[in-house]
């Protein structure tokens, strides 16, 4: 069985899949900090001021300044805002993994139209010149 998980270990597409996870969720903090650091003062600019991640409704008749506060109080709260950043995330995630799928592809299409692309096989003689070789042969034979 160690035998059998080692090799299941080895082989090549668990480690791709182990660094694409890692390198994964190096960069959900990067898409985090993009959308709530960047896009989101930007589009709070254009919208007034308003901030998706504190945009909140409470499921009741009370009111809070905070969505932080909502939920100490343990209020159920229906977080706008949070789901809007969810979706802006995976869709910044979503075009950055299509652009590299996009180069990926790019790069294997040239590699393998080099591939399919025979070499040049070095010309000889036309046909018209061994013909003219052989006749000049038998002259100097006679």
């Amino acid at each position: 069985m160690i035998k059998e998980f080692k090799d299941f270990i080895a082989k090549g597409n668990v480690m791709d899949m182990a660094v694409g996870i890692i390198i994964g969720a190096a960069f959900t903090a990067i898409v985090t900090s993009l959308v709530g650091d960047l896009i989101n003062p930007v589009i709070a600019l254009f919208t007034g001021g308003i901030d998706f991640s504190g945009w909140f409704y409470v499921l009741g008749e009370e009111s809070f300044a905070s969505i932080e506060a909502a939920t100490e109080a343990g209020v159920p709260v229906f977080a706008v805002g949070k789901f809007v950043m969810a979706v802006m995330n995976f869709t910044i995630v979503a075009f950055v993994v299509f652009l590299l799928v996009k180069m990926v592809n790019r790069i294997k299409d040239a590699a393998e139209k080099e591939a399919e692309t025979p070499p040049e096989v070095p010309k000889g003689p036309s046909e018209l010149d061994v013909l003219l070789e052989i006749r000049d042969a038998l002259k100097r034979s006679d």
